[in-house]
């Protein structure tokens, strides 16, 4: 199967980091490599490029798109972890970063972990083959923690409002057998709340599961605090995010930085044009932050 993966605000995102040359910029969630190869294709040889995923797929998809360009290197790993970045990478300070959160076109179509309510592989949802950092999955979640914790994880990261009902059912589903597998969930899910329109009811459940599993949320301003330290005067970081939760993360985080220049008072939302183009977009929200 052939996997086309659309970069979302491209031309913002990229035209929003004010790209120097000389710039060591960090594309902290590589996933499809869109927005590193536009920059590699505007700026040529005159920046550097630091690719990093925890996606152990996404190096194979960064040797295929970029191996041609001696000034872009991958390193896998998570966002946060600056120092093992910058060591492996070579470098001590960056200019700019730019975060795509969420998941990435391919983990849902090409599912392995369970990421998607359309596949049917096991339940894991963490972003590496090695698990997650929590060290827990969404295995763990359905099959082990209380009826109350699920609900309340259902109810905060998903802002599902019938998780109280989906969180019973699943507790009902595991007393007969295990829940092993994404469309086990989602058919669970689906005997609480019977599919209305377009938007399949496990949607919300499983965004919660993922965001658990991973820790995301921390994780975002755990990586915002970290790069913001390195990052010398004059130097951005831009960030994509895809639902609430995430803006309200990078909202709040620039809000309360010293020493910044908010670019963005508003977030940069996809135009109409790139809408009708990539429906995905729709959520999509930028925002851009400059230290001073």
């Amino acid at each position: 199967m052939t996997i086309v993966h659309t970069s979302v605000l491209l031309h913002e995102s990229i035209t929003a980091l004010a790209i120097q040359p000389g710039d060591i910029i960090v594309d902290g969630t590589f996933g499809g490599g869109g927005h590193t190869k536009a920059i590699l294709e505007q700026y040529g040889h005159s920046v550097n490029l630091i690719c990093v995923d925890l996606d152990e797929a996404a190096k194979n998809r960064f040797k295929d798109l970029l191996g041609i360009y001696p000034n872009a290197t991958f390193i896998h790993a998570n966002f946060k972890d600056t120092h093992k970045i910058l060591e492996q990478a070579g470098k001590t300070i960056v200019n700019k970063v730019l975060l795509d959160l969420g998941t990435s076109t391919f983990q849902l179509l090409a599912d392995t972990r369970g990421f998607s309510f359309q596949s049917d592989v096991p339940l894991s949802m963490a972003f590496s083959e090695e698990g997650s950092h929590t060290g827990f999955t969404a295995y763990d979640i359905v099959n082990e923690w209380g009826e109350e914790s699920i609900a309340d994880v259902i109810y905060a990261y998903g802002e599902e409002r019938a998780s109280r009902k989906i969180a019973r059912v699943i507790v009902e589903a595991r007393e007969v057998k295990p829940i092993a597998t994404s469309k086990e969930l989602a058919d669970v899910i689906e005997t609480a709340i019977p599919r209305r329109g377009r938007i399949h009811p496990a949607t919300k459940t499983f965004q919660a599961l993922r965001i658990t599993v991973n820790d995301e949320l921390a994780v975002i301003k755990e990586a915002l605090d970290a790069w913001w330290a390195i990052i010398p005067p004059g130097g951005r970081i831009a960030v994509i995010s895809f639902h609430s939760l995430e803006d309200r993360v990078v909202k709040h985080w620039m809000k309360n930085q010293t020493n910044e220049r908010v670019i963005t008072k508003k977030p940069i939302a996809p135009s109409r044009e790139e809408l009708q183009a990539n429906p995905r977009s729709r959520s999509a929200k930028l925002r851009i932050i400059e230290k001073i």
